[in-house]
């Protein structure tokens, strides 16, 4: 997902709220290399107790801009599997983090 930040930034920069200062675009491009920073420390054993770490953070750092997402598809006309995928999503936050959690506690 991090790559697709770079590659099709557009849907991303939809998702940043709008009260951050600065450029949608900025915080799209931010959050991916994010992402793929954080995938190579998980990938890495030396880096992968940092990585863990990182990624629970990344997670709930990224969240409001999904609950962003879920409000602004509900009030839209895109179609209801769409909606309820955006607002399920929500509570699979959960489980990433403490996958990630796991993982830097496992880490050596």
């Amino acid at each position: 997902m991090g790559t697709l930040h770079f590659v099709a930034p557009k849907p991303f920069d939809a998702l940043i709220p709008t009260q951050l200062p600065g450029s949608a675009r900025v915080y799209t491009l931010g959050s991916g290399a994010a992402e793929l920073a954080v995938a190579t420390a998980i990938a890495v054993p030396r880096t992968r107790r940092l990585g863990g770490l990182l990624a629970m953070l990344l997670f709930l750092g990224v969240f409001p801009g999904n609950v962003k997402m879920a409000a602004d598809w509900v009030g839209s006309n895109k179609p209801l599997p769409m909606k309820a995928g955006a607002i399920l999503r929500l509570p699979l936050q959960i489980p990433l983090i403490l996958v990630a959690r796991k993982v830097y506690r496992q880490a050596v």
